[in-house]
């Protein structure tokens, strides 16, 4: 059987933490940053995990 290719997409978007889980940047975070808040860009600078229920998806993509 050949390899499994890893999603381009996915290995771009996502990293693994030390303890296996998947971290995530925020949206709205790359253009029109003039009309948003200094709050709201400082918040959605942080990194942050992957909700449960996408976890399996990402892994597929991810060829874990």
């Amino acid at each position: 059987m050949a390899k499994l290719k890893t999603n381009s997409g996915a290995k771009k978007r996502f990293t693994l933490t030390g303890s296996g889980k998947i971290k995530r940047k925020h949206a709205y975070h790359s253009h029109i940053l003039t009309k948003k808040t200094k709050k709201r860009k400082r918040n959605l600078d942080h990194f942050a995990l992957i909700e449960k229920a996408d976890v399996n998806r990402v892994k597929e993509m991810l060829v874990l």
